[in-house]
């Protein structure tokens, strides 16, 4: 199955928001559609975005205000503008030109997340591994493999996975709906954990390494992903465990000169609030709703991407 793609001259694209309860895809045929299916998270994940992007681009029939609106979507995830500038660069020649750079991105995606996957089981001693990772980051994420949890799916090929600890991800509990659904399919052994449990059972040495994804990485290795990283990276950093970012080479984004460059999109109030549509905090209630942070370099073990490891 993949998550994105493009079919009978529409973009089709699995809607994440509905999932795990039922699984729908969307046909796609104006930006604004799009944009809107971007912004409310029906498709999510940095090399997705990265797709996404090229692909609304074919959409927007060279009309440059819709690809600016299409760029901007959202801000953290540098892939998003990083696809639609791939395809925007053969608008000159042409709609035929700008798919098949769209159609590139999206291919060159799915060779990736294999060579991700490969490169760091590789990077990972030792047999019968114990995983913990936050957010989604599998096929979900991207076009069909993924990245971080694409690592834990060649493991678990190769008979080398013992068991996943998925954080559940608040506020939007990507980990609880997404990667518990995406193990439950690919049939790998797991468990969903409270985030707040994560820093603890890597004290207690339940874990052999941390596997992440990343929708931002600066020039100088850090590296803004899903909020709750940040806590992991410290306490694998104090128990001694790798923390290992997964991510492809188009997330390095080396006009960002540090974390401290990376604008963090903020999600506003209805997110932390409400639970799936259910209110669990007083009418009135204002929260604070960062949906990234950022992970500094001297806490990440190595940085993977489809062409190499990187030590920060």
């Amino acid at each position: 199955m993949r998550t994105i793609d493009w079919v009978d001259d529409a973009v089709e694209l699995v809607d994440q928001t509905l999932l795990p309860d039922k699984l729908v895809m969307l046909r796609i045929h104006t930006v604004a559609e799009l944009v809107e299916a971007i912004q409310r998270l029906a498709v999510r994940g940095a090399p997705a975005l990265g797709v996404a992007g090229a692909l609304g681009v074919v959409l927007a029939d060279g009309d440059s205000a819709q690809i600016a609106a299409l760029r901007a979507a959202r801000p953290t995830a540098v892939n998003l503008a990083w696809g639609v500038d791939r395809a925007a660069a053969r608008l000159a020649e042409g709609r035929e030109a700008v798919l098949a750079a769209a159609l590139k991105v999206r291919d060159d995606d799915l060779a990736a997340c294999r060579a991700m996957g490969e490169r760091g089981a590789g990077l990972l001693e030792g047999d019968r591994l114990r995983i913990m990772t936050v957010c989604n980051t599998g096929g979900l994420a991207a076009v069909e493999r993924g990245t971080a949890l694409g690592v834990v799916q060649t493991l678990h090929e190769r008979g080398r996975l013992a068991e996943v600890l998925a954080l559940e991800t608040r506020p939007l509990l990507q980990g609880a709906r997404l990667t518990t659904w995406e193990l439950a399919r690919m049939g790998a052994p797991h468990r969903l954990i409270a985030d707040s449990a994560g820093p603890y059972l890597l004290a207690r040495g339940e874990v052999d390494a941390v596997l992440i994804g990343a929708d931002r990485i600066a020039a100088n290795g850090d590296t803004a992903n899903k909020i709750g990283s940040y806590a992991l990276a410290l306490g694998a950093e104090r128990a001694g465990v790798p923390f290992v970012v997964v991510a492809p080479e188009s997330t390095i984004d080396p006009g960002t000169p540090s974390g401290d460059h990376i604008e963090i999109e903020d999600r506003g109030d209805e997110e932390i609030v409400n639970v799936r549509g259910v209110r669990v905090a007083p009418e009135g209630t204002r929260a604070l709703n960062p949906a990234f942070d950022v992970t500094p370099h001297d806490l990440i073990s190595a940085i993977v991407t489809e062409q190499r490891v990187i030590r920060p």
